[in-house]
């Protein structure tokens, strides 16, 4: 039996160094995910909701910003075509 284990190990070494080192990588984003969970319940609902709140008030900067530009393209692109009409 032990002699039959040395073999199997023999011949599947990185079978077994890979499942060894899954297993650790496992381990670790349990640890890392329940570090991330203590930290919502430490921190709580309104952590959460002032980030969204940053989040939310970027977004309508940009979405700001995105509407100027539109409106430059757009008229770039009518002196472009206005020049170009016969």
């Amino acid at each position: 039996m032990v002699a039959q284990l040395k073999s199997f190990l023999r011949d599947n070494h990185m079978l077994v160094i890979a499942l060894v080192v899954q297993a650790i990588a496992i381990v670790a984003y349990a640890v890392k995910l329940e570090t991330r969970v203590s930290t919502m319940e430490t921190r709580g609902a309104s952590y959460t909701a002032d980030r969204l709140g940053r989040i939310d008030q970027r977004l309508t900067a940009i979405e700001g910003q995105l509407g100027e530009h539109e409106a430059r393209i757009n008229r770039m692109l009518a002196e472009l075509l206005k020049d170009k009409r016969p």
